[in-house]
């Protein structure tokens, strides 16, 4: 950006001392949910499948290593997503990158079995119910423990076909339809899934309700009760509250997230719902915070840019349009 002779040379970034942090995880691990989470949402256009496998290369190629491309669900549920078995056919093998799937009921893990049978690369499977039981008769018609009964078969399966299995939990920090959702309940049914069998815990703000305040004590509350899963908080930005529940869980050690490039994605049982935190957005903070991520953020403003074109809208990430924080040293700091 300094090509202009006359403009001032660009400076180091000030050194990040964490001061009145605590001790911050040093490294983050970002699960990609724009292809699945993302994509699912999505009513401007549907993605041709040899497009979408370009994008799930290009996300690889930003140094992500831990991406959800699809879903196992009916097609007449999710149209955006009936693509499933071909994108998951026409993904390559790529060392040290999961490729996930989720897989809501033991008909889409029948979908699943018969391509990973012809050699599919596919190493996670997510699993999702919510807490509340509002949400969870709105999103899956059926009652919370009838959820927790149909998954067990498929947590069993996937863990003997050496699938890590990560449990899906909606609404942890809230519910739209009912409201407060109690920690003892997100305690009891986290407790279930990993007695099941699942690996890692992904923990929904489904419909954007979450506080830093909250946040701490939720997770704390989790750490204590299920001590020997990953806690893989998934934060909307809803309600502008997406990276302050970042910073807060990552006070208390926790260092997995999900998140979707152009803060893609949504609630359709939340008001006014915006999509998960921006992938972008996320990697930038951290980046300034001397947090290491693997991600190429420019490559991946790039897919930003992309895709907005591709809609023909702009997506509501920030680091996309304000560009990555470039140091520049004032004339006075030159002299």
């Amino acid at each position: 950006m300094n090509a202009d002779p006359t403009s001032p040379p660009t400076g180091e970034p000030p050194a990040p001392t964490g001061s009145g942090l605590g001790k911050l995880p040093s490294h983050v691990h970002i699960r990609e949910e724009g292809p699945r989470d993302g994509w699912q949402n999505l009513d401007d256009v549907v993605i041709p499948t040899a497009l979408k496998l370009d994008y799930i290369d290009r996300l690889v190629r930003t140094g992500l290593r831990r991406i959800s491309v699809t879903a196992m669900v009916h097609p007449a549920w999710v149209p955006q997503l009936a693509d499933a078995a071909d994108v998951i056919s026409g993904l390559p093998t790529v060392p040290d990158v999961d490729y996930g799937v989720l897989v809501p009921n033991p008909r889409g893990w029948e979908r699943l079995t018969s391509l990973l049978d012809e050699g599919a690369p596919i190493t996670e499977i997510t699993t999702v119910v919510s807490v509340s039981e509002a949400h969870n008769r709105a999103n899956v018609n059926m009652s919370v423990d009838d959820s927790l009964r149909q998954l067990e078969p498929v947590v069993s399966a996937a863990r003997d076909r050496g699938l890590h299995v990560c449990a899906g939990v909606a609404t942890v920090f809230g519910c739209s339809l009912s409201g407060v959702v109690p920690v003892d309940d997100v305690v009891r049914v986290t407790r279930q899934l990993v007695d099941m069998g699942a690996a890692e815990l992904t923990l929904g703000d489904t419909t954007g309700m979450a506080n830093p305040v909250q946040v701490v004590d939720v997770l704390s509350a989790l750490r204590e009760a299920v001590p020997d899963v990953r806690l893989t908080p998934h934060f909307h930005n809803t309600r502008g509250a997406g990276l302050a529940n970042v910073l807060a869980a990552m006070q208390i050690g926790i260092d997995s997230f999900e998140a979707a490039y152009g803060e893609l994605g949504g609630c359709q049982f939340a008001r006014g719902a915006t999509g998960n935190i921006a992938t972008e957005d996320l990697v930038s903070m951290l980046s300034e915070m001397g947090v290491t991520t693997g991600v190429d953020l420019p490559a991946l403003i790039g897919i930003v840019a992309d895709m907005e074109g591709l809609l023909g809208r702009r997506l509501d990430s920030h680091v996309s349009h304000a560009g990555p924080v470039e140091w520049v040293m004032t004339e006075t700091a030159v002299s």
